[in-house]
Formats: structure tokens, C-alpha cells, sequence
């Protein structure tokens, strides 16, 4: 497919599938079907600007497999939004659910949008078009969308609104990641940040500590890697330094994580907070941490500063955030990485969980969704470090065959390959 290929994360979740297939000898004809998505959807999504002037934005859906079940996947709002970017998040997707045990497939999208430019207005009917030129192919039983970088709970509200309107009734399962006033879950904030905190915990285990007074360095205080602050200080964890798009906080004694994060809600920068050293983003992957926890963006650990990186484990809260060749380095010195497909599950877990509730009506407290969200992340880690360690291959590699194992049997009991 034109234009799929071309980005460098679609290139590398690629080749950690082919390199994680060829271990477990898995069916060419597996590999060949897993290597380009299923269907990719390109909309134009026209919006009237709060000068009355026009701008049309690019959209894309892009539904990798469905042999599991549904596609699920985010929605991303992004200047840097691509189509091949958004499929390879799509094929992660799939790997994702696959490797949680969830019956769910693989999708993702976005737009190429940097939403901090546009009015609220703008966002809404940004939003409501960009879900009727893509409502033909989305649905509780077909896919399911979430929210994911540059987009919220306010986003989903207003896409199940237009989804339910076009539709005649109200559909609350066609979207998850919802305010839970209109059937979202419990404990969905806090989810994917939850997770990595989870993943954190076994990570130390395998290696014989515990995540009290653990020193923790976090890139990135979105949705993901403020809640993993606040979740891993809850448990005694040392935060010592945290991140965002204007600059990076240092403090070696550990931050101040509940004053920190009342500043951050109050001025949605960290720019300002005194409670400790401004650094930059590289400094801060470099520090000399027990656990560096990637929760921005793609390509973060790369060839260009691999060798200055001296954390024990890298717990990947972002999608795709240490390349191939990084990964490789990284590996030969015996740092641990958790990868992303492991790492950063609690998001669709409790989307799984939210989902469930929606086409049941039955709904659950938080302490129940958390207990169950404990339960996947815990068993989903052993299983990738059992056979890590019996196969003497990396996480990322015993990740991937984990979820291909999966894979390859029910595409095969379903006769789409042989």
C-alpha cells in the first residue's frame, strides 16, 4: 500500500514482527498477512473556522486485523499525524490485544491537527466531521475507538453523539474512554498510567526489588505519564524527574508528586514549577535512574542518544518510543526494556473493560476495575518474562511471539492461512 511504509515506526514495528516470527517459525503466510493493515481509510475533514474561513485537515482510520474480534484503537489529534504513522500504531494495536488475551483487533487513527491552535468550537466540529466521514466503518461490533494524544473524554462524548445521531439511537459502546456520566468506566483516566506503574512493579521483581524508594525518571506528563506519577509515588517510588513539551523537572531527593501535579492541572505546563532543577529532555533520558519511563512520543531512544541512556529499565509508556537499533544497544548492555505492546495495555484493557459494561449496562466501582486491570497486566508480564528468560530473547522479541503465537492459531482455525 502507497504510502504505508514510509514511516521509520512502521518500518521498526515491522521488522520486530518479522524478527520475533522467524523465532517461533511462525507461518510465512501469517507474516505476509500481518505486514500491511487490512483496510486505510484517507477522509478530507473540512471545518468552518471562528473567522468563517475554511481549513480542511487530513483524517485516517486505519483497521490492521480482526481476527480476534473488533478493531480497537485510538483517535490522535497531531501536526505530525501521518497515514503511515497511524497504520503502524494500528499493527501495534493488533500485537496489543493479542498479547493481553483480549478479543479485540487492531485499529488506530488521527488527524493532522495540532489541537493547542484550535478554539473549542473548532475542536467540536472537527470532531463531529472527521466521525461522519469515518461512521460507515466504525460501531460497537465493527470498531471502536479511544482517545490518545490530543484528545479526551470531551472528544469521545462528542463523537458518540454524532456517531448515535446519524444513527437514530443512542450507542454508548462505539466509543470508549467516555466521562463516565455517559457510560465510560471507572478508572479509565488513570488507566494507561496505572499499567505502566503495574509493569513497573513486575519489572523491579525480576530483577529483586521493590518499587519503594525506587528511583523513577518520567518523559512526557500527558495523560500517561502524569498518572503513572502519581500511581508509583502512591506505592513509595522516588519521582525524580518529570517532563513536558516546555522542559524537563530534576529533583534527586524526589519530587513533591501531589503539589506537582495541582500545579500542572492549574497551568497545564510545568514552566513555573519551583520544586526543582530545569533540565532539559535529553538530560533527563540520560539520568542515572533504577527506571526511565518513555510516555511521549515515538522515536524518543535512538541512535542519536542510545549511548548516553544508564537507566536499569526502560518501561515504554509511549508507543514505539526506543527504535529497533536502539533496542538492539540497549539489550547487549542488559538493560531491561518493557516494550510498548506490554508496557502501556492498561489504556485498552480498561477500554476492553468499559466496552463490556456498555453492551451489558452493567457497571463496575473502581476498586473492581483496578483489581481486574492488576490481574491482566501481572499475568501479561509473566508470560513475556517466562519466556524471555527460557528462550534467552528480549522483552520486546517475547513479547511479540507471545501475541503472534495467539495470532497465528486463530488465523489458522479460521482459515486465513495454512
Amino acid at each position: 500500500m502507497e504510502g504505508i511504509t514510509d514511516s521509520a515506526l512502521y518500518k521498526n514495528t515491522v521488522r520486530t514482527m518479522e524478527t520475533a516470527g522467524r523465532f517461533i517459525k511462525l507461518s510465512p503466510s501469517c507474516i505476509e498477512r500481518l505486514r500491511t493493515p487490512r483496510r486505510a481509510l484517507i477522509v478530507s475533514v473540512p471545518v468552518r473556522m471562528d473567522d468563517d474561513s475554511i481549513k480542511v485537515f487530513p483524517g485516517y482510520r486505519v483497521q490492521h486485523n480482526q481476527t480476534l474480534g473488533p478493531f480497537k484503537g485510538g483517535i490522535r489529534y497531531h501536526e505530525s499525524v501521518t497515514l503511515s504513522e497511524v497504520a503502524a500504531l494500528a499493527s501495534l494495536m493488533t500485537y496489543k490485544n493479542s498479547l493481553l488475551g483480549l478479543p479485540l483487533g487492531g485499529a488506530k487513527g488521527g488527524v493532522q491537527v495540532d489541537p493547542s491552535t484550535i478554539s473549542i468550537k473548532e475542536n467540536e466540529a472537527l470532531t463531529r466531521k472527521f466521525t461522519s466521514e469515518i461512521s460507515p466503518f466504525i460501531g460497537p461490533d465493527r470498531d471502536i475507538p479511544a482517545p490518545d494524544v490530543g484528545t479526551s473524554s470531551q472528544t469521545m462524548a462528542w463523537m458518540l453523539d454524532q456517531y448515535s445521531t446519524e444513527s437514530g439511537f443512542s450507542q454508548t459502546g462505539v466509543v470508549t474512554g467516555k466521562p463516565v456520566e455517559i457510560g465510560g468506566s471507572a478508572g479509565r483516566d488513570a488507566a494507561t498510567g496505572l499499567g505502566v506503574v503495574y509493569t513497573i512493579e513486575k519489572a523491579l521483581a525480576a530483577r529483586d526489588k521493590k518499587i519503594a524508594n525506587t528511583t523513577i525518571a518520567i518523559q512526557g506528563f500527558g495523560k500517561v505519564g502524569l498518572h503513572a506519577a502519581i500511581e508509583a509515588h502512591a506505592l513509595g517510588a522516588k519521582i525524580v524527574a518529570v517532563s513536558d513539551v516546555s522542559n524537563a523537572l530534576y529533583q534527586p531527593e524526589g519530587l513533591n508528586v501531589p503539589e506537582l501535579v495541582q500545579y500542572y492541572n492549574q497551568n497545564r505546563k510545568l514552566t513555573g514549577y519551583h520544586g526543582g532543577k530545569i533540565i532539559s529532555n535529553d538530560e533527563l533520558l540520560a539520568l542515572d535512574v533504577d527506571v526511565l519511563a518513555p510516555c511521549a512520543l515515538d522515536g524518543t531512544i535512538n541512535s542519536h542518544n542510545v549511548d548516553a541512556i544508564k537507566a536499569n529499565i526502560i518501561v515504554e509508556g509511549a508507543n514505539g518510543p526506543v527504535t529497533a537499533n536502539a533496542n538492539e544497544i540497549l539489550t547487549a548492555k542488559n538493560i531491561m526494556i518493557v516494550p510498548d505492546i506490554l508496557a502501556n495495555g492498561g489504556g485498552v484493557v480498561v477500554s476492553y473493560f468499559e466496552w463490556v459494561q456498555d453492551i451489558s449496562w452493567l457497571f463496575w466501582d473502581e476498586q473492581n476495575v483496578r483489581e481486574r486491570l492488576r490481574t491482566i497486566m501481572y499475568r501479561s508480564f509473566d508470560k513475556v518474562h517466562e519466556f524471555s528468560t527460557q528462550n534467552s530473547v528480549d522483552m520486546r522479541t517475547a513479547a511479540m511471539a507471545v501475541a503472534l503465537h495467539r495470532l497465528e492459531g486463530a488465523m489458522r482455525l479460521r482459515g486465513q492461512i495454512w
